[in-house]
């Protein structure tokens, strides 16, 4: 009898560990997936189940909102929609997605117990093409600070600066937005004027674009004060001839105006000034002078100028042979100076010649009065008898 109330306790006992077991297995009875989708996208939600009895189905967006009772809409959001509903599988979509739609999804299962597992969605967030701005208007001999600003991504983009190919480094700073990032990178670099039309490149990488870049170009816009430059005619000017002179001006900003003036004097008649040409129909000698060319804007201002020599019309000039008058003037000076240098160096062999001759004259008269002064003493000249020297 006590053998039977034990065997009854003990099968009593696995009969509960049973169904505790059964219901712990059934506990697994929903399985969730996590999924990744750019923002803009449509997302994939879905729940496994494992034997499924007809139980109620529930599925909750993050804030706990049913969307799902069973295949029923229950929240009025028409991005969600049902697409599958079976034993095995439960599937919604959600369209359009974006990062307010992140966080977890609950597929809940209704049996004895309630049981559920979150299906974890995460919103990616490509970088727009970024945008390039200068702090302050580039000018010659100063430098330039550029900003590359990425407004939102998530995670945050990698920006990089190029000029020609060659990567600038720049300082990178990031400021959150909610779930997004904002990041900016710096660059300051000296400009001249040459600098001027160059194009540098901000380059924006994101996991979400694989190999792609999103790229902003930028154009130096470098400001500097201007030149002038007269282009001279190429022949010689007589009287009676036309005259077109052509001021060339650059500078950035470019010179509205160009200034024409002539040196310590007015215009003269028949000088006709359009812009940055001055002409004049019929040359006389009244026109000759030096005519200035001026533009300015405001980094400086520039000049150039041309003297005017108008020849009679049957007057012969070499225009190869002719030089400026430095030149010529400097030619005939070395001329002189080598003429000078001819006449000191004959002067001094001449003196040096005709100074060796009267020395060996001397010399032989000194010896011709020897010879007659030995004749005369006998040859004994040692005795120094002078007085018989004739």
């Amino acid at each position: 009898m006590a053998f039977l109330t034990i065997w009854n306790y003990y099968a009593s006992l696995s009969v509960v560990f049973l169904l505790i077991f059964v219901r712990t297995v059934r506990c697994q009875a929903v399985e969730a997936e996590n999924v990744t989708v750019l923002e803009g996208g449509t997302a994939q939600i879905s729940c496994h189940l494992q034997n499924y009895d007809g139980s109620i189905v529930v599925i909750q967006n993050p804030r706990r909102q049913t969307l799902f009772f069973n295949g029923t809409r229950a929240l009025r959001d028409d991005r969600f929609q049902m697409v599958l509903f079976t034993p095995l599988l439960v599937r919604i979509t959600l369209t359009n997605v974006s990062v307010g739609d992140e966080g977890g999804y609950f597929c809940q299962l209704y049996t004895d117990d309630t049981h559920h597992q979150v299906a974890t969605l995460s919103v990616s967030v490509p970088p727009e093409v970024p945008a390039v701005e200068a702090k302050a208007q580039p000018v010659e001999g100063s430098e330039v600070e550029l900003t590359c600003t990425s407004s939102r991504s998530k995670p945050p983009t990698t920006l990089h600066w190029f000029r020609d190919r060659r990567e600038i480094p720049g300082v990178v700073s990031q400021q959150e937005n909610g779930k997004t990032v904002s990041v900016v990178s710096t660059i300051r670099i000296p400009v001249e004027r040459r600098d001027d039309g160059a194009v540098l490149s901000c380059e924006a990488s994101h996991p979400a674009l694989g190999a792609q870049r999103r790229v902003r170009h930028y154009r130096l816009d470098v400001h500097f004060a201007p030149t002038v430059h007269i282009e001279p005619p190429a022949s010689i000017l007589r009287e009676g001839d036309s005259l077109t002179l052509t001021c060339s001006v650059t500078g950035n900003p470019l010179p509205r105006r160009v200034h024409w003036s002539r040196l310590n004097s007015s215009m003269p008649e028949r000088v006709e000034i359009g812009g940055s040409t001055l002409m004049v129909s019929q040359l006389s000698r009244a026109h000759n002078g030096t005519y200035l060319c001026q533009a300015q804007n405001l980094y400086g201002q520039a000049s150039d100028h041309y003297t005017l020599l108008v020849y009679d019309p049957g007057a012969v000039v070499d225009t190869h042979s002719a030089v400026p008058f430095a030149v010529i003037g400097g030619i005939l000076a070395l001329l002189v100076f080598a003429v000078i240098c001819v006449l000191i160096v004959t002067t001094w062999c001449s003196l040096r010649q005709k100074g060796s001759y009267l020395t060996h004259e001397a010399s032989g008269l000194d010896e011709h009065g020897e010879v007659q002064e030995a004749f005369l003493n006998d040859g004994d000249v040692r005795e120094g008898n002078k007085e018989y020297l004739l």
